[in-house]
C-alpha cells in the first residue's frame, strides 16, 4: 500500500467533505421542486469539484507512485498512468 502525504489526504477529505453537502443540496433542490436549470448549475458544480478532486489524486499518484516506479525501472508504470488519465477523461 502507498501512503499519500497526509496534507493530501486532509484536502481530499475536505473537499469531498464540501462535494457531498452539495449533492445534498441538489436533492433538496429537487426535493422542494426548484428550477430545472439551477439544479444543472448545481450538477455542473458538482462535476468540477469531482474533477478537482480527481486532479489532485492523480498529482499524488505521479508523484508517490509513478515515479518511484520509474526510478526503480518499471517502465509498467508507464501504462498504468496512461489508464488512470483515461478513467480520467472519459
Amino acid at each position: 500500500m502507498i501512503t499519500r502525504p497526509n496534507d493530501t489526504d486532509t484536502a481530499l477529505t475536505a473537499r469531498l467533505n464540501r462535494i457531498e453537502g452539495q449533492v445534498r443540496g441538489i436533492k433538496g433542490m429537487i426535493e422542494r421542486g426548484e428550477y430545472c436549470d439551477d439544479v444543472l448549475t448545481q450538477i455542473a458544480s458538482v462535476k468540477s469539484a469531482i474533477d478537482g478532486v480527481a486532479k489532485i489524486l492523480l498529482e499524488s499518484h505521479v508523484k508517490t507512485c509513478i515515479a518511484p516506479k520509474l526510478a526503480q525501472g518499471d517502465d509498467a508504470a508507464i501504462g498504468e498512468l496512461i489508464k488512470s488519465i483515461g478513467r480520467m477523461t472519459k
